[in-house]
């Protein structure tokens, strides 16, 4: 029955008369009500195909007994959006969020299945479900098949670092636009390891979606059973009370956590983990990414960082496969929405690919993808994705060239006005200061592409994608906006790196630099009105989520 109560009695009458045309019939009030959040939308080849896979859900509803009603929320596209635009992605994982849980209690839906790809939707879905912890399942929808170009495979990132490799005169314009061309062939999340990826790892990890679906491909054929069968299982799991906290525990956290590190996943999880722990009720600090990420091997390294795909992922076996290599280091007991807990997933995977997935006895490396670093510079911490970083640039000092914008960095790079050694210091691009955090992912790839990746460092407060690789450094807190000591540097200050020992620093004495921050004051804010005004106002700093509130 409808555990809600949405429909019962004389209040319910209201509610009924307004379900019938939805194809309600009497019998049918009597029935679980599962709401079916969907982010389909023509705005982004990564939701373009999950007008289809709701379908199938709303069929594995019926089919065990329930009440299926879709509602949608916005999807947005980091990559469509880099430059002005990136000011209000991070802003909309919020509002995705607040969007998916009003509707949720405003309907009273006894379940909610949950379909998204990219990288903040999925993010704002789980926050959203971690607040209602009602019975939860999540449907991501899977990487984006490669292109080809002249027999190489070919994804978005490529045509960030093809930028960079077009300035600087190493390919043509008509090799440059055969990349674009062949980027991206068709519907799914880009195929590196960025943070639509990772949060569909996670996702997986938590036990919140049914085996294989982060990494099997959006368009595979194994999608339909897939789907029907996250339709069965949400009527299961509201039938049995199992709600989202269930999964989303510190331990959960942990393994999700230990996941991410042990497949070098984007920097963005250390927002976006300890937003949805906030929502949740579960504090995950800074501290535990980098405890977490010391002691998990790096058993896996994808593009850009090496030549696979998240589709060889797959081929591996997908997380079922990354939780058997890992299950020593994991909280095993924990349960899933497919009833089975996280050690019996983990039992009957299978590891597909050698090449791909590393044992824990013999890994790609000894510490997890992601390093939070601390300093003068850092005080509440900085992120930087190491596993991506060549070792000649895991320690290095060097001249700061400071930009006060994402635009200047991108003007500095185009006059070749960057060399060899130095410290690319991007700051007012933090929560607030952006406002918005942008992602600098562009700029990043214009180094790579620029030949600079193993001799230019960046630091900046805001922050960097899955798909960047080098010495990029994001997520420096306090940020440049509230006075944090990113706000004191100046051209030509040096500035030591040394991400093995975890540190970050402006060469400068005490004094100096308490003298430079006393004299700070603040830029005007680009943004005073509207939605983004009010996130300016009242948004958090990154070491805890850049959440509202």
């Amino acid at each position: 029955m409808a555990l809600s109560g949405v429909f019962d009695g004389i209040e319910g009458a209201y509610p009924r008369a307004l379900h019938r045309p939805l194809g309600f019939r009497d019998e049918d009030f009597a029935k679980p009500l599962i709401g079916i959040a969907n982010s389909w939308a023509e705005t982004t080849p990564g939701h373009l195909h999950l007008r289809d896979l709701a379908a199938w859900v709303k069929a594995g509803v019926v089919a065990a007994g329930a009440m299926p009603v879709e509602f949608n929320t916005v999807a947005v596209c980091d990559g469509i959006a880099q430059g002005p635009g990136m000011h209000a992605i991070l802003p909309l994982r919020d509002v995705i969020a607040a969007s998916v849980e009003l509707m949720a209690r405003a309907h009273r839906f006894d379940g909610l299945v949950l379909l998204g790809s990219c990288d903040k939707i999925v993010p704002g879905m789980l926050m959203a479900a971690a607040q209602l912890d009602l019975p939860a399942l999540f449907v991501t929808g899977g990487p984006m098949a490669p292109g080809r170009v002249g027999g190489r495979e070919i994804i978005l990132s490529d045509v960030k670092e093809g930028m960079g490799r077009l300035k600087s005169g190493l390919i043509s314009e008509a090799e440059f636009h055969a990349i674009e061309s062949a980027a991206c062939p068709g519907p799914g999340a880009c195929g590196f390891m960025g943070t639509a990826n990772t949060m569909a790892c996670v996702v997986e990890a938590l036990g919140l979606s049914l085996p294989g679906c982060a990494t099997l491909p959006a368009q595979a054929a194994e999608r339909r059973e897939l789907c029907e069968a996250s339709g069965r299982a949400i009527v299961a799991l509201v039938r049995q009370g199992v709600a989202a906290r269930a999964m989303l525990t510190r331990p959960g956290f942990e393994n999700a956590i230990r996941v991410v590190s042990a497949i070098g996943g984007s920097t963005n999880a250390t927002l976006h983990i300890p937003a949805i722990g906030r929502a949740a009720g579960v504090e995950v600090s800074l501290d535990l990414f980098d405890a977490l990420s010391r002691g998990t091997p790096l058993i896996g390294r994808f593009r850009p960082a090496s030549t696979f795909t998240v589709s060889d992922l797959h081929a591996a076996g997908g997380v079922p496969a990354v939780l058997k290599i890992l299950l020593p280091l994991l909280h095993g007991h924990l349960p899933t929405v497919g009833g089975q807990t996280v050690a019996e997933r983990a039992a009957a995977a299978t590891v597909g690919r050698a090449d791909v997935l590393r044992p824990l006895a013999d890994p790609l490396a000894l510490e997890g993808g992601i390093a939070i670093l601390r300093g003068n510079l850092a005080p509440r911490g900085a992120v930087v994705k190491q596993s991506a970083v060549a070792p000649a640039m895991l320690r290095h000092t060097g001249p700061a060239r400071v930009c006060e914008s994402e635009e200047e960095a991108r003007d500095l790079l185009a006059a070749h006005a960057v060399r060899p050694g130095d410290v690319l210091v991007i700051r007012n691009e933090g929560p607030a200061g952006g406002p918005g955090m942008r992602e600098l992912s562009i700029p990043a790839a214009m180094l790579v592409g620029m030949g600079l990746g193993e001799s230019v460092a960046m630091l900046t407060d805001g922050r960097f994608s899955g798909a960047t690789r080098g010495p990029c450094i994001g997520h420096v807190a306090p940020e440049a906006a509230v006075g944090g000591p990113i706000a004191a540097v100046q051209d030509g200050d040096q500035i030591a790196i040394d991400i093995p020992d975890r540190q970050v620093n402006l060469l400068v004495s005490e004094h100096e630099l308490a003298c430079r921050l006393a004299g700070w004051r603040p830029r005007p804010p680009a943004t005073t009105g509207g939605f983004l005004g009010l996130y300016r106002r009242l948004v958090g700093q990154a070491d805890e989520g850049a959440t509202l509130g």
